[in-house]
């Protein structure tokens, strides 16, 4: 069997950060606490707690305001910051410096009096952080909604609109909504705050996926890149096959004779891509 492992699989700079911060963390304070699940990675979480960290959903939950809080990878939002500085509770903010970067554009093109259009979805934690530095705006998750969010524009009474991104969010798709957007506003502010590591894991896969037999996609069910780089591969690869661990991969779907490309979610650690390319050596 030929496999090839591509060379963007896995931890982007944003996850290994955040990893690495709260390991530290770990190491020195038992019971410290992680506002939301750190990654979008199950096993990655799972070993934090069992190290001593918990994951809470609201800063109410902190019983001990001795412990430090952290602020995951995604962010969170404006109120949050606001809410832990009222009550005096330390925090360790591990936000991805592209989050922050997304945060920071938003805001400023709200305050310059443009609605914004921030692609992704609507439930994903870094839009809701994203959006709380938002005073008029529409989140818009498909191209094909382009024009709900064109009505709530119209209805905003704003003179100016800008397009933004989730930084994890199908570079696809946003060129699609981009070009929608620009027939009906040519002065349209464009921000394309998809991160570089984010467009090159989705390129390499559509890459791989038109020249192997059948693709892996490593990666948590709950990961927005995850999912994204199964449906560019899936477009590709009919034979493509989304897992979070090794354990979900059904070996009677592969033979010897297979080529087979390998991708990981931002969000997966070596160890998972390790796992599977192990196993499908062994057939």
């Amino acid at each position: 069997m030929e496999i090839i492992i591509g060379k963007n699989a896995g931890f982007c700079f944003g996850v290994d950060r955040a990893v690495q911060g709260a390991r530290e963390l770990v190491a020195k304070e038992k019971g410290m606490y992680c506002l939301g699940e750190l990654v979008h990675n199950r096993q990655v979480v799972d070993t934090l707690e069992n190290g001593g960290m918990k994951t809470i959903d609201t800063l109410e939950e902190v019983t001990d305001s001795t412990k430090t809080v952290i602020f995951r990878a995604h962010g969170v939002a404006q109120k949050v910051y606001e809410t832990a500085k009222e009550k005096g509770i330390a925090y360790l903010d591990l936000t991805c410096p592209k989050v922050l970067h997304l945060h920071k554009l938003a805001q400023e093109h709200s305050q310059n009096g443009a609605f914004v259009i921030l692609t992704g979805g609507k439930e994903h934690p870094e839009n809701i952080g994203t959006f709380s530095l938002v005073e008029k705006g529409y989140i818009l998750e498909q191209p094909e909604a382009v024009e709900e969010a064109w009505q709530a524009y119209q209805q905003s009474g704003l003179q100016k609109l800008a397009l933004l991104s989730q930084t994890t969010y199908s570079l696809e798709k946003f060129e699609k909504i981009e070009q929608h957007l620009l027939e009906k506003c040519p002065d349209l502010i464009i921000e394309n705050t998809i991160c570089a590591s984010t467009r090159l894991r989705q390129e390499e896969t559509k890459e791989m996926a038109r020249k192997v037999g059948k693709m892996v996609i490593i990666g948590g069910k709950n990961s927005a890149n995850t999912k994204k780089l199964y449906e560019v591969a899936k477009a590709k690869c009919e034979e493509t096959y989304l897992v979070e661990t090794v354990e979900e991969l059904d070996l009677a779907d592969f033979q010897a004779s297979d080529v087979v490309g390998i991708m990981a979610g931002a969000s997966t650690p070596k160890e998972s891509i390790e796992a599977v390319e192990q196993v499908l050596r062994k057939i």
